[in-house]
């Protein structure tokens, strides 16, 4: 690696994201990690211009939620969560899968995945948790996703209960956003800036960008993020649909579940020779986070928010 790295200056390690090591590491490092990911990286001159004027134009019309609505047609094929579709639409999200031979898991029970809180939350159940929550018709939302599987159809309840829905797509002149249109990553940076930016930040799944801007709020000074419990969530949600929880109960054991899922401070878990189901170092870098030697107390304890919007 020296030779190339003495010629280019800069390496690119190729799908390693998951794979760094978490724990273990000199603090000094560590440090050095956060101040690179979180200090020292930036998006090119395009994406930052673009991404600051979408910021600008939400916050000029009050604070804004940013719903990460991971509710993609790749992101449903390939995880095998097909709740909310119908009989076609399964059967042509199974045909995706199918058809990449590099994705090995074909066969897949969504039902049993969803209940064990692998699937991201539908827009419909993204809406009954939002209203639970707290947030009203007056809250101010902003998607960030590619386009959502079904498009309007399944946005539809979604953008029944908030108006005040909108996406990249509406805030901007489409030839704002030509450039980046075939390229999926640059359009999901201009969604990661306005992420960062929002009063609050909002998951329906914890992949690699949902936690990336989780931990990147909390290096901000441990922004309001709220970060479901999707296996709980399910089980809340399943109880209401049937008419076996009321909505005011529905909807305090959905606050309550949440109450220390809001991105404050704990301990990262680590867990013995299993790496990787340990705490991602980037969506909880926990050495960067305080000084001094009020850290444990900190960690330790780490304040319980109330759901307030």
């Amino acid at each position: 690696i020296l030779p190339l790295f003495s010629k280019h200056k800069v390496v690119h390690f190729n799908r390693t994201d998951t794979r760094l090591a978490n724990n273990g590491i000199p603090l000094a490092l560590q440090k050095l990690r956060c101040r690179v990911n979180f200090q020292g990286l930036k998006f090119t001159p395009q994406i930052e211009t673009l991404g600051h004027k979408l910021v600008r134009i939400l916050q000029e019309k009050g604070p804004f939620v940013a719903l990460h609505l991971r509710y993609e047609m790749d992101m449903l094929a390939f995880s095998g969560c097909t709740h909310g579709c119908t009989v076609e639409e399964a059967e042509e999200l199974k045909r995706l899968r199918y058809a990449y031979p590099w994705w090995r898991e074909k066969e897949i029970v969504s039902e049993e995945r969803r209940q064990q809180g692998l699937c991201p939350l539908t827009p419909e159940e993204a809406t009954l948790v939002l209203q639970a929550l707290g947030f009203t018709k007056e809250t101010q939302i902003y998607i960030a996703s590619g386009e959502i599987y079904g498009s309007e159809r399944r946005l539809a309840p979604l953008r029944a209960a908030f108006p005040r829905i909108v996406k990249k797509e509406t805030l901007l002149d489409p030839a704002e956003l030509q450039q980046f249109q075939n390229h999926s990553s640059q359009m999901a940076a201009l969604d990661f800036m306005v992420t960062l930016a929002s009063n609050t930040f909002i998951p329906t799944y914890d992949g690699n960008m949902a936690k990336v801007v989780e931990g990147h709020r909390r290096y901000l000074g441990f922004k309001k993020s709220i970060l479901p419990d999707r296996k709980k969530l399910v089980e809340l949600l399943d109880l209401h649909q049937n008419g076996t929880l009321p909505w005011n109960d529905f909807a305090l054991d959905v606050r309550q579940a949440h109450e220390k899922r809001m991105g404050q401070p704990f301990h990262r878990r680590i867990i013995p020779d299993k790496p990787k189901e340990e705490d991602y170092f980037y969506a909880n870098p926990q050495e960067c986070l305080c000084e001094g030697t009020g850290c444990e107390d900190l960690l330790d304890h780490g304040k319980s928010s109330k759901v307030t919007m």
